[in-house]
């Protein structure tokens, strides 16, 4: 007999499916999803961008630029979030040339048939060595874009890690640490002048994991009826929102408050550390992420900002560590669903 668990499970994918057709149908789709190539049993490009297509996944995420997903995605409307190797930072930032070359050999050849949309410039490695050469290496790829007068808009921007806090709690004590801070007020203000965001990654199951005595799972999974961190003016009913306010206070205190965010990364594993980790979760955990993002709630020191959002990620991928780095996807590799999700 099915158990009303599961019961439960289909009806809330059928009317999450309903959700994603009507916003898919009226272009308000700013969701999209990490494209990770860490597993020896994924299907080829061309069969996964078919997938994002059937799944009506409007936004790819890339970590890297390869050839051969850029070649899938000739032609098909997805907007593409396409990252620089991190190893590749200082010489970019260091040598207009040595950009020149990168931008002629992973742009120019795409540009006029894939949307690429961002150009992340380094994956979390504000703080750490590759951090001083970060704003260099985005000014040098502007450059390299107007060298070869590519004229379409494409965001620059690098993505930051939650340990670029140093103080995420309450929400408006948010303080980057200091290594961070001497990179990113610089940064921040570039990109604030250019109308670009600064992407951040955000996660709040690894916050409830590390702590479930005091982080209630309604908290992290958008499901408490009441708030649970008041931060003065500011009531916190979710997780997520505290997290990516604690950067907004870390930002006001670099004087550079009014640039935007992006989620460059946010999803629940749907196994391997259990009982924190398991389908049910994971499809809460994104289902309403997508619901309160696309919603266009806002947070609330930013209420009715609206920013992209990349769910982390397509496929589990075996070649990660083992345990809950490879139960973040929503397809297993031979594409079939984890758990009922998309509408395809």
């Amino acid at each position: 007999m099915e158990s009303i668990w599961a019961r439960g499970m289909l009806v809330a994918a059928a009317i999450l499916v309903i959700r994603i057709q009507l916003l898919a149908f009226t272009g308000a789709n700013a969701i999209g999803v990490n494209y990770g190539l860490n597993g020896d049993n994924l299907p080829p490009p061309e069969q996964v961008i078919d997938l994002y297509g059937r799944c009506q996944i409007n936004f790819v995420r890339l970590f890297e630029p390869r050839h051969e997903v850029l070649e899938a995605l000739r032609g098909r409307p997805q907007l593409v979030s396409l990252g620089t190797k991190n190893e590749e930072i200082q010489s970019i930032a260091s040598s207009q040339q040595a950009s020149d070359e990168w931008v002629k050999t992973h742009v120019v050849p795409f540009v006029d048939n894939v949307n690429i949309g961002y150009i992340t410039v380094g994956n979390e490695v504000i703080p750490g060595t590759n951090a001083q050469y970060v704003g260099q290496a985005i000014n040098n790829i502007l450059n390299s874009l107007n060298n070869y007068g590519i004229t379409k808009q494409i965001k620059l921007t690098t993505v930051l890690p939650g340990n670029s806090l140093a103080a995420s709690y309450p929400p408006s004590a948010g303080a980057f640490t200091n290594e961070a801070a001497a990179v990113l007020k610089d940064i921040a203000q570039n990109l604030w002048h250019r109308g670009f965001p600064i992407m951040i990654n955000v996660y709040p199951y690894f916050a409830y994991a590390s702590d479930p005595s005091h982080i209630s799972l309604d908290y992290a999974l958008f499901q408490s009826k009441d708030p649970v961190v008041i931060d003065g003016p500011y009531l916190y009913y979710n997780l997520f929102d505290a997290m990516v306010d604690a950067f907004h206070s870390a930002l006001e205190k670099i004087d550079v408050p009014n640039v935007t965010l992006a989620i460059s990364e946010s999803g629940w594993p749907s196994a391997g550390n259990e009982p924190y980790t398991s389908i049910e979760n994971a499809q809460k955990y994104n289902k309403n992420l997508m619901d309160h993002v696309l919603g266009g709630k806002g947070t609330p020191r930013r209420p009715g900002q609206t920013f992209d959002t990349f769910l982390f990620e397509m496929f589990n991928e075996n070649q990660k560590p083992a345990g809950v780095e490879q139960n973040f996807g929503f397809f297993y590799p031979n594409m079939q669903p984890v758990y009922p999700f998309w509408p395809c």
